[in-house]
């Protein structure tokens, strides 16, 4: 995916430069408000982002098997 920002002036008329990269043929162009895109970046994920923000644990019994699922098992 290629991102290109660009400045949509009055006239609603734009020319765009088509990177070399992108194969000629059928192309889909998504056209994303400024404000919805920088949203959109808000919500990416980070990895690590909560490393030493609290203490995390997990069960000793974690992977025994549930007394629930004796019928299936």
């Amino acid at each position: 995916m290629i991102t290109q920002i660009v400045d949509i002036p009055s006239s609603r008329r734009l020319v765009i430069d088509v990177p070399r990269e992108v194969p000629a043929g059928l192309t889909i162009l998504t056209f994303t408000p400024k404000e919805a895109a920088e949203q959109e970046r808000k919500k990416e994920r980070v990895f690590g982002y909560a490393k030493g923000k609290g203490e995390y644990w997990m069960a000793e019994d974690f992977n025994m098997p549930l007394d629930d699922f004796k019928d299936y098992m």
